[in-house]
Protein backbone atom coordinates (compact mmCIF):
# COMPACT_ATOMS: atom_id res chain seq x y z
CA UNK A 1 0.00 0.00 0.00
CA UNK A 2 1.07 3.57 -0.88
CA UNK A 3 0.60 6.63 0.74
CA UNK A 4 -2.87 8.51 0.93
CA UNK A 5 -4.28 11.87 -0.07
CA UNK A 6 -4.00 14.57 1.96
CA UNK A 7 -6.43 14.24 5.36
CA UNK A 8 -8.59 16.94 4.20
CA UNK A 9 -9.72 17.71 0.84
CA UNK A 10 -10.49 21.11 -0.74
CA UNK A 11 -14.14 21.00 -0.46
CA UNK A 12 -13.27 20.91 3.55
CA UNK A 13 -14.36 17.12 3.99
CA UNK A 14 -12.14 14.67 5.77
CA UNK A 15 -10.16 12.81 3.14
CA UNK A 16 -9.89 8.76 4.24
CA UNK A 17 -8.13 5.61 1.99
CA UNK A 18 -9.61 2.58 2.26
CA UNK A 19 -7.46 -0.16 1.21
CA UNK A 20 -9.71 -3.53 0.36
CA UNK A 21 -7.80 -7.10 -0.02
CA UNK A 22 -10.55 -8.78 -2.37
CA UNK A 23 -10.93 -11.38 -4.55
CA UNK A 24 -13.27 -10.78 -7.76
CA UNK A 25 -15.00 -14.47 -6.38
CA UNK A 26 -15.37 -13.76 -3.41
CA UNK A 27 -19.59 -12.68 -2.77
CA UNK A 28 -18.46 -11.52 0.76
CA UNK A 29 -16.50 -8.85 -0.74
CA UNK A 30 -19.39 -7.76 -2.94
CA UNK A 31 -21.29 -7.66 0.59
CA UNK A 32 -18.92 -6.04 2.24
CA UNK A 33 -18.99 -3.74 -0.58
CA UNK A 34 -22.75 -3.00 -0.32
CA UNK A 35 -22.66 -2.19 3.15
CA UNK A 36 -19.70 0.16 2.89
CA UNK A 37 -20.97 1.61 0.28
CA UNK A 38 -23.92 2.74 3.05
CA UNK A 39 -21.36 3.76 5.26
CA UNK A 40 -19.94 6.10 3.23
CA UNK A 41 -23.44 7.79 1.67
CA UNK A 42 -24.14 8.17 5.42
CA UNK A 43 -20.94 10.11 5.94
CA UNK A 44 -21.03 12.28 2.12
CA UNK A 45 -21.32 15.33 4.39
CA UNK A 46 -18.39 15.22 5.54
CA UNK A 47 -15.75 12.22 4.40
CA UNK A 48 -14.26 11.72 0.90
CA UNK A 49 -12.88 8.42 0.48
CA UNK A 50 -10.66 6.64 -1.52
CA UNK A 51 -11.36 3.27 -2.25
CA UNK A 52 -8.18 1.18 -3.48
CA UNK A 53 -8.39 -2.71 -4.51
CA UNK A 54 -5.54 -5.58 -3.27
CA UNK A 55 -4.99 -9.03 -4.51
CA UNK A 56 -5.95 -12.04 -2.37
CA UNK A 57 -6.91 -15.33 -4.04
CA UNK A 58 -9.24 -17.24 -2.31
CA UNK A 59 -8.25 -20.62 -4.70
CA UNK A 60 -5.23 -19.29 -6.03
CA UNK A 61 -4.71 -23.33 -7.26
CA UNK A 62 -8.18 -23.31 -9.44
CA UNK A 63 -7.38 -25.03 -12.58
CA UNK A 64 -8.51 -23.11 -15.72
CA UNK A 65 -11.56 -25.30 -16.10
CA UNK A 66 -12.64 -23.77 -12.73
CA UNK A 67 -15.34 -25.81 -10.81
CA UNK A 68 -19.10 -25.35 -10.08
CA UNK A 69 -20.11 -23.22 -6.96
CA UNK A 70 -22.24 -25.41 -4.64
CA UNK A 71 -19.65 -28.77 -5.54
CA UNK A 72 -16.94 -26.37 -4.81
CA UNK A 73 -18.39 -24.87 -1.48
CA UNK A 74 -18.99 -28.55 -0.81
CA UNK A 75 -15.50 -29.84 -1.48
CA UNK A 76 -13.52 -27.09 -0.03
CA UNK A 77 -15.48 -27.00 3.32
CA UNK A 78 -16.88 -30.34 3.70
CA UNK A 79 -20.08 -29.60 3.56
CA UNK A 80 -22.95 -31.86 2.29
CA UNK A 81 -24.56 -30.14 -1.37
CA UNK A 82 -27.86 -29.73 0.86
CA UNK A 83 -25.65 -27.69 3.23
CA UNK A 84 -23.75 -25.48 0.43
CA UNK A 85 -26.96 -24.85 -1.32
CA UNK A 86 -27.89 -23.30 2.51
CA UNK A 87 -24.95 -21.27 2.21
CA UNK A 88 -25.50 -20.37 -1.20
CA UNK A 89 -28.81 -18.60 0.37
CA UNK A 90 -27.08 -17.38 3.20
CA UNK A 91 -25.12 -15.69 1.12
CA UNK A 92 -27.97 -14.42 -1.41
CA UNK A 93 -30.25 -13.21 1.59
CA UNK A 94 -27.35 -10.82 3.02
CA UNK A 95 -26.52 -9.83 -0.35
CA UNK A 96 -30.02 -8.14 -0.71
CA UNK A 97 -29.55 -6.71 3.23
CA UNK A 98 -26.44 -4.74 1.39
CA UNK A 99 -28.24 -3.66 -1.41
CA UNK A 100 -26.35 -5.97 -3.72
CA UNK A 101 -27.17 -9.03 -5.36
CA UNK A 102 -25.60 -12.23 -6.24
CA UNK A 103 -28.00 -13.30 -8.83
CA UNK A 104 -27.84 -14.20 -12.19
CA UNK A 105 -29.40 -11.08 -14.18
CA UNK A 106 -28.49 -12.42 -17.78
CA UNK A 107 -30.11 -12.75 -21.45
CA UNK A 108 -30.73 -16.43 -21.33
CA UNK A 109 -33.45 -17.16 -19.72
CA UNK A 110 -31.81 -20.42 -18.34
CA UNK A 111 -28.66 -19.19 -16.26
CA UNK A 112 -24.87 -20.72 -16.81
CA UNK A 113 -23.68 -22.58 -14.40
CA UNK A 114 -22.37 -20.32 -11.30
CA UNK A 115 -18.48 -20.75 -11.93
CA UNK A 116 -15.16 -20.40 -9.54
CA UNK A 117 -12.14 -19.13 -11.48
CA UNK A 118 -8.61 -18.64 -11.21
CA UNK A 119 -8.81 -15.34 -10.50
CA UNK A 120 -4.70 -14.26 -10.86
CA UNK A 121 -5.29 -12.06 -14.48
CA UNK A 122 -8.17 -10.45 -13.38
CA UNK A 123 -6.02 -9.21 -10.50
CA UNK A 124 -2.98 -8.24 -12.76
CA UNK A 125 -5.52 -5.98 -14.36
CA UNK A 126 -6.81 -4.57 -11.34
CA UNK A 127 -3.58 -3.39 -10.24
CA UNK A 128 -2.87 -2.03 -13.51
CA UNK A 129 -5.77 -0.08 -13.59
CA UNK A 130 -4.84 1.18 -10.20
CA UNK A 131 -1.72 2.06 -10.87
CA UNK A 132 -2.31 3.60 -14.82
CA UNK A 133 -5.89 5.10 -14.30
CA UNK A 134 -6.00 5.73 -10.80
CA UNK A 135 -8.81 4.42 -7.62
CA UNK A 136 -12.04 5.63 -9.01
CA UNK A 137 -11.01 4.20 -12.19
CA UNK A 138 -10.18 1.01 -10.61
CA UNK A 139 -13.32 1.02 -8.94
CA UNK A 140 -15.37 0.76 -11.60
CA UNK A 141 -13.22 -2.07 -13.45
CA UNK A 142 -13.91 -3.89 -10.04
CA UNK A 143 -17.46 -3.62 -10.05
CA UNK A 144 -17.32 -4.54 -13.86
CA UNK A 145 -15.60 -8.31 -13.01
CA UNK A 146 -18.35 -7.95 -9.79
CA UNK A 147 -21.65 -8.01 -12.22
CA UNK A 148 -19.54 -10.09 -14.78
CA UNK A 149 -19.16 -12.94 -12.53
CA UNK A 150 -22.07 -12.72 -10.61
CA UNK A 151 -24.93 -11.61 -13.00
CA UNK A 152 -23.57 -12.38 -16.46
CA UNK A 153 -21.78 -15.70 -14.90
CA UNK A 154 -18.87 -15.09 -17.63
CA UNK A 155 -15.88 -16.71 -17.56
CA UNK A 156 -13.44 -14.30 -16.03
CA UNK A 157 -10.54 -16.63 -15.75
CA UNK A 158 -9.97 -16.13 -19.49
CA UNK A 159 -7.82 -13.57 -20.82
CA UNK A 160 -10.25 -12.72 -23.67
CA UNK A 161 -12.88 -12.10 -21.45
CA UNK A 162 -11.09 -9.86 -19.14
CA UNK A 163 -9.95 -7.76 -22.11
CA UNK A 164 -13.54 -7.30 -23.03
CA UNK A 165 -14.66 -6.31 -19.90
CA UNK A 166 -12.11 -3.92 -19.58
CA UNK A 167 -12.74 -2.62 -23.35
CA UNK A 168 -16.53 -2.26 -22.07
CA UNK A 169 -15.75 -0.33 -18.95
CA UNK A 170 -13.95 2.36 -21.10
CA UNK A 171 -10.12 1.08 -20.85
CA UNK A 172 -8.10 0.60 -23.63
CA UNK A 173 -7.90 -2.98 -24.72
CA UNK A 174 -4.43 -2.95 -25.82
CA UNK A 175 -2.88 -1.52 -22.59
CA UNK A 176 -4.80 -3.81 -20.75
CA UNK A 177 -3.63 -6.90 -22.93
CA UNK A 178 0.06 -5.73 -22.56
CA UNK A 179 -0.72 -5.65 -18.98
CA UNK A 180 -2.03 -9.32 -19.31
CA UNK A 181 1.29 -9.89 -20.58
CA UNK A 182 3.25 -7.89 -18.30
CA UNK A 183 5.66 -9.93 -15.99
CA UNK A 184 6.47 -6.83 -13.22
CA UNK A 185 2.34 -6.42 -12.56
CA UNK A 186 2.44 -10.69 -11.94
CA UNK A 187 5.63 -9.58 -9.65
CA UNK A 188 3.42 -7.04 -7.90
CA UNK A 189 0.07 -9.07 -7.74
CA UNK A 190 2.32 -11.97 -6.03
CA UNK A 191 3.76 -9.19 -3.22
CA UNK A 192 0.19 -7.77 -2.68
CA UNK A 193 -0.70 -11.39 -2.15
CA UNK A 194 2.66 -11.59 0.30
CA UNK A 195 1.39 -8.25 2.10
CA UNK A 196 -2.07 -9.66 3.15
CA UNK A 197 -0.31 -13.04 4.34
CA UNK A 198 1.94 -10.97 6.14
CA UNK A 199 -0.87 -9.23 8.14
CA UNK A 200 -2.40 -12.14 9.27
CA UNK A 201 -4.88 -12.09 6.57
CA UNK A 202 -6.48 -15.08 5.77
CA UNK A 203 -10.04 -14.54 4.70
CA UNK A 204 -12.16 -11.28 2.94
CA UNK A 205 -13.08 -8.74 2.50
CA UNK A 206 -10.63 -7.27 4.81
CA UNK A 207 -10.47 -3.23 4.85
CA UNK A 208 -7.66 -1.01 6.33
CA UNK A 209 -8.72 2.77 7.02
CA UNK A 210 -6.20 5.05 7.33
CA UNK A 211 -3.19 2.43 6.64
CA UNK A 212 -3.59 1.52 9.70
CA UNK A 213 -6.99 -0.15 11.37
CA UNK A 214 -8.01 -2.97 9.92
CA UNK A 215 -11.75 -4.46 9.89
CA UNK A 216 -12.10 -8.05 8.30
CA UNK A 217 -14.96 -9.77 7.04
CA UNK A 218 -18.10 -8.42 5.66
CA UNK A 219 -19.41 -5.84 8.08
CA UNK A 220 -22.69 -3.82 8.79
CA UNK A 221 -23.20 -0.55 7.03
CA UNK A 222 -23.47 0.81 11.13
CA UNK A 223 -20.11 -0.74 12.27
CA UNK A 224 -18.20 1.10 8.89
CA UNK A 225 -19.80 4.38 10.49
CA UNK A 226 -18.47 3.64 13.87
CA UNK A 227 -15.17 2.35 12.54
CA UNK A 228 -14.69 5.60 10.27
CA UNK A 229 -15.91 7.89 12.54
CA UNK A 230 -13.26 6.79 15.01
CA UNK A 231 -10.76 6.62 12.63
CA UNK A 232 -11.19 10.28 12.18
CA UNK A 233 -11.33 11.06 15.95
CA UNK A 234 -8.10 9.28 15.97
CA UNK A 235 -6.22 11.61 14.01
CA UNK A 236 -3.88 13.95 15.53
CA UNK A 237 -3.88 17.28 14.10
Amino acid sequence: MTDGPQQVASDGKSALVIDIFSDVMCPWCLIGWGQLSKALDQLSDTVIAEIRWHAFELNPDMPDEGEERVAHIARKYGRTAEQAAAVVGQMAQAAEDAGVSLDYAGETENAPPAMMWNTFAAHKLLHWALAEHGAERQTELKLALFAAHFHHRRRIGKCEVLLDIAEETGFDRAGAAAALDDRAIGEAVRADEQQAYAMNITGVPAMIFDGKFMVPGAQGAETYVNVIERVLSKRVS
